[in-house]
């Protein structure tokens, strides 16, 4: 990852992170235990999913809730969109541009940057067209959670005033670590965090690290 600027630093400071600001709803891990019964409901339902049996769906678990790594970001848009091909683990490339640049504080662990990315398969779609993609791997990668890294889904709509809220209790898994024979994107290098993200989802308990 680059090095990030004083300047930059001294923006993200300001704007501080969302632990400790009274931002966070009093029933938050009511509303993500649902969130993530409804996220295994949704591979349940989906027929292109690798994961058909409830009994493969319960061994999908979850780090507990960490309102430490619900992090406000300073998001800076790109100077110059350029489409570029992505790697994906089936060996096949799929198109994005990189949306912008993410800029927020972990309490405790620094100050760090994310890239963002669109699809342009996506942009083509009515209801995805206003959905950019976070790929990321970080310290637990291979370890606690899954080998490829896992994601984050935000919307256009949630930034507002060039601040968006990125929470890392909802990063999951691509389908890659569940079975083979999908194209699911391989995080870009300048995704690496160089800490450990013990929120989100874990390793499926069939996987080999």
């Amino acid at each position: 990852m680059k090095e990030i600027s004083a300047i930059l630093v001294g923006l993200i400071l300001c704007f501080g992170a969302l632990q400790g600001q009274g931002e966070l709803a009093a029933d938050y891990s009511k509303d993500l235990k649902k969130y993530r019964k409804d996220y295994k409901k949704a591979l349940l339902s989906d027929e292109r999913a690798p994961l058909a049996d409830k009994k493969d769906i319960k061994k999908i678990s979850f780090y507990e809730p960490n309102e430490a790594f619900i992090v406000k970001c300073l998001f800076i848009g790109a100077s110059e969109a350029r489409p570029f091909e992505m790697a994906t683990f089936s060996g096949v490339t799929k198109p994005y541009i990189k949306y912008g640049e993410l800029l927020f504080e972990v309490p405790g662990k620094g100050t760090h940057r994310i890239s963002v990315y669109q699809s342009l398969k996506a942009l083509k779609i009515p209801q995805y067209k206003d959905h950019l993609f976070v790929p990321f791997k970080d310290l637990t990668t291979g370890d606690t959670t899954y080998g490829g890294g896992r994601y984050i889904d935000i919307r256009l709509s949630d930034i507002e005033k060039g601040i968006v809220y990125l929470d890392f209790n909802k990063a999951y898994n691509p389908w890659c670590a569940y079975s083979d024979g999908f194209s699911c994107p391989i995080p870009p290098e300048e995704n690496t965090l160089n800490i450990a993200i013990e929120a989100g989802e874990l390793s499926f308990d069939d996987e080999e690290i």
